[in-house]
């Protein structure tokens, strides 16, 4: 298991952390886990968790994937996007509470230019969804969102 606390690796802050830990980490992939609690952000009135926030596990998973990537090289951890999924399915409507949920993000390609995709499981007894996640890490995060935020008000830099 990674030591470094997940505030340190991943773009997100406070309640909006929903993964609880990294597990392994390596050049291709990563495995994280979490367990379902009552009373989180995205949580039904019986403290499960709608099978649709599994692409958002899946999304910080990949999110962790890169922070531990930046930290283990000195660099800052960057803001990427999740530009869009494929093929997500899951096999159940929701994650009850107490499920201790496995996330593996699978890099099957990265670019150069910041895109990437990765092949995302999640798993848990009785629980099985899949998804292939298209990512987007510019290399200057804070220019290219100066830049997107300039030319949509029409303000020249």
């Amino acid at each position: 298991m990674i030591d470094w606390p997940l505030a340190e690796l991943l773009p997100h802050a406070g309640d909006m952390i929903l993964i609880d830990r990294v597990l392994a980490f390596d050049e291709e992939q990563i495995r994280t886990s979490l367990t379902v609690r009552p009373g989180g952000l995205f949580n039904r009135a019986d403290g499960s968790l709608p099978a649709w926030v599994g692409l958002e596990l899946m999304a910080q998973s990949v999110a962790a994937y890169a922070g531990c990537h930046a930290r283990s090289q000195g660099r800052p951890v960057a803001l990427g996007f999740l530009l869009g999924t494929r093929k997500f399915e899951c096999n159940v409507e929701h994650f009850p509470a107490g499920s201790e949920l496995h996330i593996h993000a699978l890099r099957s390609l990265q670019d150069d230019n910041g895109m990437g995709v990765f092949e995302c499981h999640l798993d848990a007894p009785g629980i099985h969804a899949v998804a292939r996640l298209n990512v987007f890490c510019p290399p200057q995060a804070d220019s290219y969102l100066n830049e997107s935020s300039a030319s949509s008000t029409g303000i020249q830099p």
